[in-house]
């Protein structure tokens, strides 16, 4: 009977492990083990994507809006996680702190690039160590390739606003491909120091060795193993376009992601670091269309490295994740209660950001009528259209506040407001008017706290599940490409 009891207990006590170790296993997160206890495979392989801005109400709305049947690659991903994003100093951080601790593994403070908030100390970025490895190393970035998130991996400096001090650090980096964005710290603006006007950046990466390549078949004809930095068609703040507005002789993210995997693809493995920065644009300018058209165009650029993946499945490592949320976006708002008609932004046909260039074309010629603004309203947004659908048919208060915010006298005869990068009142009320029938709302025009997910797919992505703080993303990288010490 004794024994009996006691085989008793020793079964109980095998459940009971049995289900402990299921449930361990179960988890999706690694992070109660001991450190170093992540696979044993080696990604030779890493790729780093970063959705600026993205938060998981970005990721949700893009998914909506795909055709029937589509989902987005990133979400298919095996392993997800989330992480806080806090930076040194403040609790909403931006894209320097943020792009900081992604790229090194340490917290800094507002506005600073790979420096402790000290900013005399300088932080080594998994890029450097890459390269320092004997890797090949790439950075793509829709926004301006000195812009804040880019300039983390190559970089170091105390103010992310030094465009041209940044920017000339990238020919002093040695990395292999720069591609997306041109470099806003070549403008003549940002050259002008002290009275006197700094080098061209093309000529300081030239002098370095690197080929200047602009347009698609320019970047097509280069041979791999050659240090090149490529850039298509940019804004006044050197960012590409918004999806939504690129024009066919425009390369997309994907295409530079392609053409990066094609340059950097090496025996000796390589890491590529790509941005969808414009997603934080959008968002900025609470403008959910244009946002959910760079997440569909910033997953197309993941898709390329599944593709890659796919050749390589067990020395490739892809990580997706994002510096921080921007403008509190919801899918849902009070207006609209429970019912949301997402579909409504595909009638948006242009960015805020072109429609308000459109707007100011208009308001300077003094010859477009209210009508036939009201008229492009109907092509570019749909508002208006209320035989198609009840929901965007336009109340006479609503076409009065658009007559108010529309300026019918000429330049400067009637004060613009809410303001957002150039866009005019109008145009803002406009989009506005389609998020809120759309059923989107927006708490701000800034980034706010709120944690951002992870996807992982390869080898080590077991790392990358569950909840943890943005400083992780570098930390496990680094540990499972072997590189050593962060510092």
């Amino acid at each position: 009977m004794a024994m009996y009891v006691i085989a008793g207990r020793k079964a109980r006590a095998l459940v009971l492990n049995f289900l402990i170790v299921l449930l361990a296993a179960c988890s999706g997160s690694r992070e109660s083990q001991a450190p170093g206890a992540y696979s044993s495979s080696r990604p030779k392989y890493l790729f780093l994507f970063i959705g600026d801005g993205m938060g998981p109400a970005q990721v949700g709305l893009a998914s909506a809006l795909l055709d029937s049947g589509r989902v987005l690659a990133m979400t298919r991903f095996p392993v997800t996680g989330m992480i806080s994003t806090h930076a040194e100093n403040r609790h909403i951080t931006d894209s320097g702190a943020a792009g900081t601790a992604l790229a090194t593994g340490f917290k800094t403070s507002i506005g600073t690039i790979s420096m402790h908030s000290n900013h005399r100390d300088t932080l080594r970025t998994i890029a450097e160590m890459a390269k320092r490895h004997g890797m090949r190393v790439g950075i793509v970035s829709s926004v301006g390739i000195d812009n804040a998130t880019p300039a983390c991996f190559y970089a170091h400096h105390a103010g992310r606003g030094n465009y041209h001090d940044i920017a000339v650090q990238m020919a002093a980096s040695g990395f292999d491909y720069f591609g997306g964005g041109y470099a806003e710290g070549d403008f003549p603006s940002k050259r002008m120091k002290h009275g006197a006007s700094m080098p061209d950046i093309p000529a300081v990466m030239k002098t370095a060795g690197y080929r200047v390549r602009a347009g698609r078949e320019e970047l097509h004809a280069v041979n791999p193993a050659t240090r090149c930095w490529a850039y298509t068609g940019y804004d006044d703040k050197a960012a590409m376009s918004y999806a939504m507005d690129r024009e066919g002789d425009e390369l997309s993210l994907a295409e530079f992601t392609r053409q990066g995997i094609r340059l950097l693809d090496n025996p000796d493995g390589f890491f590529m670091m790509v941005e969808g920065g414009k997603i934080d644009w959008a968002c900025h300018a609470n403008d959910a269309a244009a946002a959910a058209h760079d997440i569909v165009a910033f997953d197309d650029a993941i898709a390329g490295a599944i593709s890659f993946y796919r050749l390589h499945p067990k020395e490739t490592l892809i990580v997706v994740t994002a510096d921080h949320e921007c403008g509190g976006l919801s899918l849902g708002n009070a207006a609209r209660g429970y019912e949301t008609r997402l579909s409504l932004l595909r009638r948006q046909k242009v960015s805020l950001q072109r429609f308000s260039e459109k707007v100011g074309a208009w308001e300077k010629s003094g010859k477009v009528t209210f009508s036939m603004v009201m008229d492009s309203v109907r092509v570019y947004y749909g508002l208006g259209d209320g035989q198609t659908d009840s929901l965007l048919a336009l109340s006479r208060q609503e076409r009065g506040m658009l007559r108010a915010a529309y300026p019918s006298g000429g330049v400067g005869t009637k004060p613009r407001e809410e303001r957002y990068g150039g866009a005019d009142a109008f145009a803002v009320a406009v989009t506005r008017m389609l998020n809120s029938r759309a059923g989107i709302g927006w708490t701000s025009n800034a980034h706010t706290a709120v944690p951002v997910p992870v996807f992982a797919i390869g080898a080590g992505a077991e790392a990358f599940g569950g909840s943890y703080d943005n400083t992780g993303i570098a930390e496990k990288l680094i540990r499972l490409a072997r590189f050593g010490s962060r510092q």
